[in-house]
């Protein structure tokens, strides 16, 4: 007979996971072994993936924002060996996440590089049927990623936050930057309106998730031993984030206010679809239908989207200024020496002075004779 957990014990292990706990904690509250959590956490983190692949596609998103937030698995990057195996050392966490109704949209875990980036940004592509603005941070391969799944018609912003630099050190200098940042914001794609690019929301839920999640939880000993169980629990608690976590804002949850249900899903109902959803398919990318702009526009035959008044050109399309000629130099007529004959002026350029006698001076003048 198999050793199946009771569906008491089962309850009570998710909602101590999806509430910030790590795993010796969970077995010491919950008088379960940790070995039996550990192979519980991937079930729930595999089925939580197949339930996010089903309810979360065909979105008309407007507004996305996307960010990265950082972890770790096994030990820091600087200790990391040639011997270690793959995915050890640093992880991040790609996250899009939809403004108006706060549900995560995608998200992908992996290194801070483009292969990363790219398939993060080609499964938040599949789940749209309309073309949003994007909003991302400084990081260079979101260009050529945005670029490659919603192509260059895509009203796409960068804002950068520029932090002071030098030897500054407050009393919380490693986890609380400088009061005086500014924000540049620049436009890589089509005519995005800066008034509504930002990346505040993605970020605040970057702190739920470093809160709710006890492996992303910095100085302690909860951090992820394994690459397959890291993922596990990170899409753990997004499904969870998008389907039971209510936004105070919004009192609903990211899936009602996004439409993708109707009520705020429970523990039990959670549990539920976690670990009898099936295998399914991934969502393709389907043709994208163009958002009614803002500013004074006119479709285009075809639906190939709109053509918009621009007041602030594009880097691409911005022309350097033109410097006007400088004044041509007038001619100078120089007092002490005489122009030649017959000419009134005498160009400053090719005259040269005439060569002076030596005059000798004297530091000690005689006195003047009585």
């Amino acid at each position: 007979m198999a050793n199946v957990l009771p569906a008491e014990k089962r309850l009570a292990v998710l909602a101590a996971l999806v509430d910030g706990n790590s795993e010796r904690a969970v077995s010491r509250m919950t008088d379960v072994s940790r070995a039996a959590i550990s192979r519980f956490g991937l079930a729930l983190g595999a089925g939580a993936q197949r339930l996010h692949d089903r309810l979360v596609r065909g979105l008309r998103c407007e507004l996305i924002q996307a960010d990265e937030i950082f972890s770790y698995v096994g030990k820091k990057q600087a200790r990391v060996t040639a011997a270690d195996a793959p995915g050890i050392g640093e992880t991040y966490s790609f996250t899009a996440l939809d403004t108006a109704s706060r549900l995560v949209i995608a998200w992908r875990v992996g290194k801070r590089d483009m292969d990363t980036c790219s398939a993060f940004v080609a499964d938040l592509r599949s789940r749209l049927l309309m073309m949003p603005q994007i909003t991302t941070d400084g990081f260079a391969p979101y260009i050529a990623t945005v670029a490659a799944s919603f192509g260059l018609s895509v009203d796409y912003m960068q804002t950068v936050k520029n932090y002071r630099t030098g030897s500054y050190r407050g009393p919380d200098h490693r986890y609380e930057p400088p009061r005086d940042p500014f924000i540049t914001k620049h436009t890589v794609f089509g005519a995005p309106d800066p008034k509504k690019a930002s990346t505040s929301y993605v970020e605040r839920l970057n702190g739920t998730t470093r809160h709710l999640l006890g492996r992303m939880r910095r100085l302690s000993y909860a951090f992820s031993k394994s690459p397959e169980h890291h993922r596990a629990a990170v899409a753990l608690h997004y499904t969870y984030f998008n389907l039971c976590w209510t936004v105070r804002t919004l009192r609903v949850t990211p899936a009602m206010e996004a439409g993708l249900t109707g009520h705020v899903w429970s523990m039990e109902e959670l549990l539920d679809a976690l670990l009898s959803e099936p295998a399914g398919e991934k969502p393709q990318a389907q043709p994208l239908e163009h958002r009614q702009p803002d500013a004074p526009a006119r479709p285009l035959p075809g639906g190939r989207g709109f053509l918009r008044l621009v007041t602030a050109p594009t880097p691409a399309l911005r022309r350097p200024p033109v410097q006007p000629d400088p004044p041509p130099v007038a001619p100078v007529t120089l007092a002490h020496d005489a122009p030649p004959a017959g000419s009134a002026q005498l160009d400053l350029l090719s005259w040269r002075p005439k060569p002076r006698a030596p005059e000798q001076l004297s530091l000690f003048p005689e006195p003047p004779s009585q």
